[in-house]
C-alpha cells in the first residue's frame, strides 16, 4: 500500500466513524507549497467519536502496527497522539487528538474537503498549515524545515492567503518574529 492509498484508508475510516479530522503536516505543506519527501501522515482527530477498537480493526496486524486500543484510550485522556505504521513500508500515520484551544478549534472550523488521490479528504487551510509550521519551528528551536515550509506556502498561496487572520493567529500562537521574519524573507524573493 502506498503512502496515498495508507492516507485515503486511514480517511475512509474516520469518516466511516463520524471522527472529525484534518490532514496537517508536511504533506499539506507540500501540496499547499513546495513538494517534499515525508514517511509521516499527521491527522488531528477529534477524539469524542473515535472507537480505538474499530479503528484496530481496519488495520490488523501483521501488516499494520497500530498502538493497542487501551493505550489510544489513555492518549485520548492525556491528549498527545499515537501511531499507526504500515510495516510492509514504514509509512507512518500520527494522530494527534485535537484540543480544545482556540487554534485548533479554528483549524477545524476552517478546514477544507479536497479531493486528494482520488478521495475527499478533509485537509488544513493554507493559512493554518503556515501557524502551525510556524509553531512547530519555535517549538523545536527555529526548525528551519519547519520554517522553509511555512515560507514555500506563503509564497505558493501569496494573494489567496487571508493575512489578517494569519497575523492574528501568529500573535495569538507567540509566533509574530517568525511570521515577520516569513513576510521580510518573501519579500526579497524575485
Amino acid at each position: 500500500m502506498s503512502q496515498q492509498e495508507l492516507l485515503i484508508a486511514v480517511a475512509a475510516s474516520l469518516d466511516e466513524q463520524s471522527v472529525a479530522y484534518l490532514l496537517t503536516g508536511s504533506i499539506v505543506s507540500s501540496l499547499f507549497g513546495e513538494p517534499r519527501l515525508t514517511h509521516d501522515i499527521d491527522i488531528l482527530v477529534q477524539a469524542s467519536a473515535l472507537d480505538p477498537p474499530k479503528l484496530a480493526r481496519s488495520f490488523p496486524p501483521p501488516r499494520y502496527y497500530l498502538d493497542a486500543p487501551e493505550s489510544i484510550e489513555r492518549t485520548i485522556r492525556e491528549g498527545s497522539m499515537f501511531n499507526l505504521i504500515d510495516v510492509s513500508t514504514g509509512d507512518k500515520v500520527d494522530f494527534w487528538i485535537l484540543s480544545d484551544s482556540p487554534f485548533d478549534l479554528s483549524r477545524l472550523q476552517r478546514r477544507k474537503r479536497l479531493n486528494l488521490f482520488g478521495a475527499l479528504v478533509w485537509v488544513s487551510s493554507p493559512e493554518d498549515i503556515i501557524i502551525a509550521k510556524l509553531s512547530w519551528a519555535k517549538l523545536s528551536g527555529s526548525s528551519e524545515k519547519q520554517f522553509q515550509d511555512a515560507l514555500r506556502v506563503f509564497e505558493v498561496q501569496g494573494v489567496a492567503l487571508d493575512l489578517g487572520y494569519c497575523e492574528l493567529w501568529a500573535a495569538r500562537q507567540g509566533v509574530r518574529q517568525l511570521w515577520e521574519r516569513l513576510l521580510a524573507e518573501a519579500e526579497q524573493q524575485p
